[in-house]
């Protein structure tokens, strides 16, 4: 008889990095719960693979009550929580709801672990809000130092966790990953935007020279690190979770022309946004030291399997690139 696994609650389950590890924590045998507020960014067809291995609620995780509710319901013992505003340029334009839900949203998922005793609360960083780095690596001791409206919300809920680690003895971990790409990735980011505008034989706008720098981390490989930190990382801890493979933009976009053929006269570069950092780059070898994990795919090969899923996706990839020209048309 196959072993009863324990209950994992995932907010922002639908999202591009949440709907990943649904489908991953599904797979393994895990009751799932998915609360997903289905903003824009939020998508049910992420989760059609593993549909019927879950329930859902839809879900602010900014409304104290239904949050409350859903968790005096399911007491679920473990939380891992990937329900965010994670767009960098959307929180420039207008950074309230950013604060609303990383912030607020943060505070009220805490109040709800703590009232039903929750054994592990797994909460979703990124490295930005260490700010950027022209040498070296950021470990987990580095000081928080954001950019962006986005990553100082995100450093914020950060702090928050650690006082209820201080002053309550929360069993909160927060993991911090670097730039995610792969499947599903909705195409406001870059490398599925570019996909997408090759794909239609526009213009792909890059930054500045395009030489500002990230750390790429596939999706899948990023799952499996924040599953192993479900499993065997130590409550009141931060994880760095990286994979050591560095790329400039403009190379970001190159290898992309390359996968479909493309000419690089597509590449159109544009004003540099406010606040842009240069580089990222986090030293892993905590998470690879107490876990074992490390990311299995290359970045040219993800590439490619990001290219070949967009291909094989293009109706849904065509129709949430028309989703975001609506949007940006209405600020």
């Amino acid at each position: 008889m196959r072993k009863k696994l324990p209950e994992i609650l995932v907010t922002g389950g639908a999202g591009f990095i949440g709907s990943a590890f649904v489908r991953l924590a599904a797979r393994k045998g895990h009751r799932v719960v998915v609360v997903d507020k289905l903003t824009y960014a939020g998508d049910m067809q992420r989760l059609k693979d593993v549909q019927g291995e879950f329930i859902f609620y839809k879900a602010d995780i900014c409304d104290k009550t239904k949050i409350g509710m859903i968790f005096k319901k399911e007491k679920p013992e473990s939380v891992v929580n990937f329900a965010a505003e994670s767009h960098v340029d959307r929180s420039i334009l207008d950074a309230s709801p950013f604060i609303r839900t990383n912030i607020q949203g943060t505070q009220v998922l805490l109040g709800a672990s703590r009232q039903q005793r929750v054994h592990r609360f797994i909460h979703i960083s990124t490295d930005e809000v260490y700010g950027d780095i022209e040498k070296g690596a950021f470990n987990e001791d580095s000081p928080f130092k954001p950019s962006s409206p986005y990553a100082a919300s995100k450093a914020s809920s950060d702090l928050l966790i650690q006082s209820y680690i201080r002053t309550f003895g929360f069993p909160a971990i927060i993991v911090r990953p670097s730039n995610n790409y792969g499947p599903w990735q909705y195409p406001e980011k870059l490398i599925p935007r570019a996909i997408m505008r090759v794909l239609k034989n526009e213009k792909v706008p890059v930054y500045a020279k395009g030489e500002n720098v990230r750390e790429w981390l596939y999706v899948e490989d990023c799952v499996e690190g924040i599953y192993r930190i479900v499993q065997k990382g130590k409550a009141g801890e931060a994880y760095n979770l990286g994979s050591a493979r560095e790329k400039k933009n403009i190379e970001v976009v190159g290898l992309i022309l390359k996968a479909l053929k493309a000419d690089k006269g597509l590449i159109e570069f544009v004003k540099d946004r406010p606040g842009h950092d240069i580089r990222y780059r986090l030293n892993s070898q905590k998470l690879f030291n107490e876990t074992g994990w490390k990311p299995k795919i290359r970045f040219e090969d993800g590439i490619k399997l990001t290219v070949a899923w967009n291909l094989a996706h293009k109706g849904w990839l065509f129709g949430k690139y028309k989703e975001i020209t609506q949007l940006y048309s209405r600020r």
